[in-house]
């Protein structure tokens, strides 16, 4: 994947944020629509999906451990390579698109991010009974790391100051749409299609070697608890800060001279961020835009 430098990325203006089926997109995520929409999917792929900033490359560095721990391509390929963003299509920095770096995946199974809403999913991926892992992160911690996200990724719109930022993100106009549909239409899912893996980022943090533990059965690997120990070592916050393989500081369209890709991996920095009066008006929206879906989230451990 070529991408310039960041000198000649800063001509590029942020992309604009439009309607798309009722949610908000760039042209990023759209321009490749009809392959993204018609992607054909194989019984055994493993799709990660998240919400954006809620654990994705945590969830993905786990799962290519868990299946490919012993590859060269781990200390060569970074993790972009290695698990395609499905729905992204940079042109501008690179001549691939994610369906095509899925199609192309010389791995068995293949596993592929997606921060698609559930009806979006190409539909494939039902029919195939493809196994998904979904990660799911609480709406405050998630807000603030969407945000400092936003600030130093290029091809996301412009985030503003923080103030503005909550706003938009209590409206619901962030790039993937509403925080609040996105986990409780992907829990709906969860109740009919028996292949789907619900993990909370606050169970991750709490007890990482547990959650491998439920990833593991889920897939039905039988890894022993050596390997699963090593894996749980491996995937800790800060080490996956330090690997380059991990942490996207070989992607020039983000500046880590804003804030790093992974920022602090924490649950309750959401305190640090919010005034008492934004978390008295976020908690009214939450519990009104909440109210009809049973999933619960924890924020604080």
């Amino acid at each position: 994947m070529e991408i310039p430098d960041m000198a000649s990325l800063k001509l590029h203006s942020r992309p604009e944020v439009f309607d798309f089926e009722g949610v908000s997109m760039t042209r990023f995520f759209t321009d490749n629509w009809e392959k993204v929409k018609n992607f054909q999917a194989r019984p055994d792929d493993i799709l990660i999906a998240t919400y954006p900033k809620a654990g994705t490359t945590w969830v993905s560095y786990i799962l290519d451990l868990l299946y490919f721990g012993n590859d060269e391509h781990q200390t060569s390929q970074p993790i972009y390579m290695r698990i395609p963003f499905l729905e992204s299509c940079f042109q501008e920095f690179s001549t691939v698109t994610g369906t095509e770096m899925a199609d192309n995946l010389p791995t068995s199974p293949r596993l592929i991010k997606t921060h698609l809403p559930v009806q979006f999913v190409p539909k494939s991926f039902w029919e195939q009974n493809s196994r998904i892992v979904y990660v799911a992160r609480n709406a405050k911690d998630n807000a603030v790391s969407y945000f400092h996200f936003d600030r130093m990724n290029m091809v996301q719109p412009e985030p503003g100051d923080w103030n503005s930022f909550l706003e938009k993100f209590m409206k619901g106009k962030n790039v993937f749409g509403p925080w609040y549909d996105h986990v409780s239409g992907w829990w709906e899912k969860k109740q009919t299609y028996s292949n789907l893996l619900y993990l909370f980022y606050e169970d991750l943090v709490e007890d990482t070697g547990r959650e491998v533990e439920h990833l593991c059965s889920f897939l039905g690997l039988s890894t022993s608890v050596e390997e699963r120990e090593k894996i749980t070592k491996g995937v800790q916050f800060d080490a996956m800060k330090q690997n380059k393989m991990t942490n996207h500081v070989t992607i020039p369209f983000m500046d880590f001279k804003i804030s790093p890709f992974m920022r602090k991996g924490k649950v309750g920095d959401w305190k640090c961020h919010f005034t008492v009066a934004q978390n008295e008006e976020f908690d009214e929206v939450y519990q009104q835009k909440m109210k009809k879906t049973t999933v619960k989230f924890r924020t604080e451990i």
